[in-house]
């Protein structure tokens, strides 16, 4: 029988308009400090973007979301963000911010497979 793990996670969101609040869910990103794991995984719905926003800067977009998950994988083109320890990386991710890109509040569960989780919660909230 697997260990089953503790882990956090936030919904990954774009606010194409910040002053409306309105988002579609693009990914999720999932910790886990014991297991040495963050992960995420995101997929942009450029028809219900611009829905939301049909002047919405897509290629910006894609562009801030590809840098979202150079930090969650530390590599060195993330920045001083993307050297940072894991969960000092997951923090800064998930903090509160008036931006285009933004996360849901993080929220924990258990697991036994990190990686059929996080592939679970993306097909829950954005797939």
């Amino acid at each position: 029988m697997q260990e089953q793990h503790l882990y956090e996670y936030a919904i990954i969101r774009v606010v194409p308009r910040v002053e409306r609040e309105e988002f579609i869910n693009v990914g999720v990103v999932l910790c886990h400090w014991k297991r040495d794991f963050l992960g995420c995984k995101i997929q942009l719905d450029t028809k219900k973007l611009l829905i939301l926003d049909p002047l919405a800067d897509v290629e910006m977009i894609q562009l801030n979301l590809a840098s979202f998950e150079k930090i969650c994988t530390g590599s060195v083109n993330g920045g001083n963000i993307g050297t940072m320890d894991l969960a000092s990386r997951f923090r800064w991710l998930t903090a509160v911010r008036s931006s285009i890109i933004q996360t849901s509040r993080p929220h924990s569960g258990y697991a036994e497979d990190l990686e059929k989780t996080l592939e679970r919660l993306f097909e829950e909230n954005v797939g």
